[in-house]
């Protein structure tokens, strides 16, 4: 793959820095968005290679100006990674709705606000790749995490729409799915509502407390994704998702399983409801 500019969203910790890391290290030029002045500056302690930005995507009225800002610096970009975005924990009952109002201001609207930015700069070009990170839970569910999940799914099926709308210009987009990675999505950045209904503590409470003792020790290594992901978009041929992980394997094949029996036991009802 020749030299490439990368935009990645999210570029001072987990899969964004994995990502910025691997890019640099292979001779692209990576520009990487944080959302403070200290995460820029850890950033370019680390990676003093990598351009940084401020950018809150939450800020959708300034991304346009911030896009054309670093283009204008930078020269064109040819790679969105669109990998800003947290994870969200609370019973969909517990949970007040501005939590899942916040979730998808940043995991969805964030993301196609970021995307948005970019259509007209790679479609006037005929060329670009967007790799919207959405997760295995855009494709399968689990309790307690509704708001997440739902930013996923929301995400996922935003960019099988992109892709279908970019590809008659050369544009590819490309979902990608990743399972459970050692990153602090389930430590320190995620966002946890309080319990309040002992109803379902025991569904619920050994949930949480599995995923936090586990956090950190995650099969999947980011370091591997980000070579993963400088795979992909080297390829000609992209898929419009890409699992990684073999959890991620796992539980969304079995997902489809479960849905076709689904589909094929209740086939009777669906076509009888043809005039």
């Amino acid at each position: 793959m020749s030299n490439k500019t990368f935009f990645i969203t999210g570029a001072n910790s987990g899969f964004g820095l994995a990502i910025a890391t691997a890019a640099s290290a292979a001779g692209h030029a990576v520009i990487g968005t944080v959302r403070s002045k200290a995460a820029r500056a850890a950033l370019a302690d680390s990676l003093p290679g990598v351009a940084t930005v401020l950018c809150d995507v939450t800020e959708f009225a300034r991304i346009p100006d911030v896009v054309a800002a670093v283009e204008q610096a930078h020269g064109p970009v040819d790679v969105l990674i669109n990998n800003a975005g947290y994870g969200h924990e609370g019973v969909l009952e517990e949970a007040p709705l501005d939590e899942m109002r916040r979730q998808f201001d940043v995991n969805v609207f964030g993301a196609v606000a970021v995307a948005k930015a970019f259509l007209p700069r790679f479609r006037q070009r005929r060329a670009g790749f967007i790799v919207n990170v959405t997760s295995m839970g855009g494709m399968i569910t689990m309790p307690g995490i509704a708001s997440y999940c739902g930013s996923k799914f929301a995400l996922q099926g935003i960019s099988e729409v992109m892709r279908a709308e970019m590809a008659p210009f050369g544009v590819y987009v490309t979902a990608l799915c990743p399972g459970s990675f050692r990153t602090d999505w389930a430590g320190r950045s995620m966002v946890r509502t309080q319990r309040s209904i002992a109803d379902y503590d025991a569904l619920f409470d050994p949930i949480r407390t599995a995923r936090q003792e586990k956090s950190g020790k995650q099969l999947g290594d980011p370091a591997k994704l980000a070579e993963a992901v400088l795979t992909l978009v080297g390829s000609d041929n992209p898929p419009p998702q890409l699992l990684l992980g073999s959890d991620a394997l796992d539980m969304v094949s079995r997902r489809i399983e479960r849905l076709q029996s689904e589909i094929d036991l209740w086939a009777p009802l669906t076509v009888s409801t043809d005039g």
